[in-house]
């Protein structure tokens, strides 16, 4: 998914971009960069690594300035390699740096058209070819129309901030918001960043969320212009609510710990319609504590942190190949055999995708003793490829896709497997069990923007290039 942060008129300003990204160092581990930008000098490092493993005190002195961008890489395009880091710099036609949280459907296809051109494209990353396309819309000094033959062109999800010399911070959505960004002020200064977390922890006041297909600019004087691009239905990721943001943020005026809540509370409901009766409800740490406590307190049965967490070890989803998932559940994870041995044991994780996972974990709670074991999922069935910035994009990577529930309880060995309903998913969320403003295309196929074959043949292409 990517974390990005920009933040205008602000002294010293890697020390905040750096507080930043520590707050969403979950969005993406690979990688990390910083830009920031003094007189008429931009100051970059980014690498392999989390952000407190690459930067220095002596590296952030060095990065001088009051204007800057950071990113958090999570690789869904490319191989993850150092070229690939963000942010990424261009010196035509102003000089503007750039980060993005999003995935280009047609990247393929947009870096053959500028190899044609003549434009040389030394990374596998799909920023290259965005910052490339937005430095050619910017010839006329304006980046609305850089931001606008943007959207013209690329097919996908896309938030994105940048610096450009001269001329200020700037920032924008792709139409449908698919992915998050959101405005914050403290004084004469702004932040821009993927999540409100990042705004708390520096000591900003939320403004409010950018819109889908808005742009906004902050010139060198702090005055802020905003402009509607192109705007369609709201398509916002329903994953964010489901595992990826911190449950501490609020994305477009949904309090994600709220929303997590609320999954807990529908999937009750589906738990106590096939008459399951666990003695215990235990969460997989860490994203689906809230789910696993709301669902305890609606099922009237005690929960149990029956599985402990080393913390210092990061999240299995974003690790780079599926071979390491399992392994690492092994040193990620160590039940609590007293709140497990002899008990009917209700697992609840966020969701199920590979199933590999999942399965390590049922193997690793049935070395406990316990009576029984069932396993709950908060959001329903995975079936189909995102394009928009989760790294699940193939359409053989899925457990549900071929297999019906029964058979992945067998797969996952557990006695009993409970998905949550594409009703519940969208009650829980928004109160609103048919809502329309999330992206859902992982349950149902309901993509926001046109994929064609020819795509999608090239996207699992390159996936399984880089797993290889």
């Amino acid at each position: 998914m990517c974390g990005i942060i920009g933040i205008s008129n602000k002294v010293d300003v890697s020390e905040d971009i750096y507080l930043g990204l520590i707050a969403m160092q979950h969005r993406g581990q690979d990688a990390c960069g910083i830009a920031s930008y003094e007189g008429e000098r931009f100051y970059i490092k980014k690498g392999m690594g989390t952000v407190q493993s690459l930067f220095s005190s002596k590296d952030l002195h060095r990065l001088k300035g009051s204007m800057g961008i950071g990113h958090v890489r999570y690789p869904t395009v490319g191989g993850g390699d150092p070229e690939d880091a963000q942010p990424f710099y261009i010196n035509m036609p102003f000089g503007i740096a750039m980060a993005h949280n999003g995935n280009t459907i047609n990247y393929v296809a947009l870096r053959r058209k500028l190899t044609e051109k003549g434009r040389h494209i030394n990374s596998s990353c799909d920023i290259e070819v965005l910052l490339n396309i937005f430095a050619e819309g910017l010839q006329d000094g304006n980046p609305f129309s850089a931001a606008e033959k943007v959207m013209d062109e690329v097919k996908g999800s896309y938030s994105c901030v940048c610096y450009i010399a001269r001329i200020g911070l700037f920032a924008f959505r792709d139409p449908h918001g698919i992915k998050p960004l959101i405005l914050g002020y403290k004084n004469k200064s702004f932040v821009i960043a993927s999540e409100s977390v990042a705004l708390d922890v520096l000591g900003y006041k939320i403004d409010r969320d950018v819109m889908p297909g808005e742009a906004i600019l902050v010139d060198t004087d702090s005055k802020l212009t905003s402009r509607f691009i192109k705007q369609e239905a709201p398509k916002h990721c329903i994953f964010e609510y489901v595992y990826f943001a911190r449950p501490d943020s609020v994305m477009d005026g949904i309090p994600i710990y709220e929303a997590r809540f609320g999954l807990g509370r529908e999937l009750a409901k589906e738990i106590k319609r096939i008459g399951l009766k666990p003695d215990v409800v235990i969460p997989v740490p860490d994203t689906a504590r809230t789910t696993a406590l709301s669902l305890a307190q609606n099922l009237g049965v005690p929960y149990r942190e029956g599985l402990i967490k080393n913390r210092y070890i990061g999240r299995t989803f974003i690790m780079p190949r599926d071979s390491e998932r399992p392994r690492k559940v092994r040193y990620k994870l160590n039940p609590v055999k007293q709140e497990i041995a002899g008990k009917k044991v209700l697992i609840v994780d966020d969701s199920i995708v590979r199933g590999n996972t999942s399965k390590a974990i049922v193997k690793l709670v049935r070395e406990a003793g316990p009576k029984e074991v069932y396993f709950a999922s908060s959001c329903p069935p995975l079936k189909y490829p995102c394009f928009y910035g989760i790294d699940m994009q193939t359409r053989g990577e899925f457990i549900a896709r071929n297999k019906t529930t029964e058979e992945i309880k067998k797969e996952i060995g557990v006695d009993a497997l409970v998905y949550q309903t594409i009703e519940g998913l969208l009650s829980g969320v928004s109160g609103n069990p048919h809502s329309r403003q999330f992206c859902t295309a992982c349950f149902n196929r309901d993509y926001p923007t046109e994929v064609t074959e020819e795509e999608i043949c090239e996207i699992e292409k390159d996936r399984k290039r880089v797993k290889s």
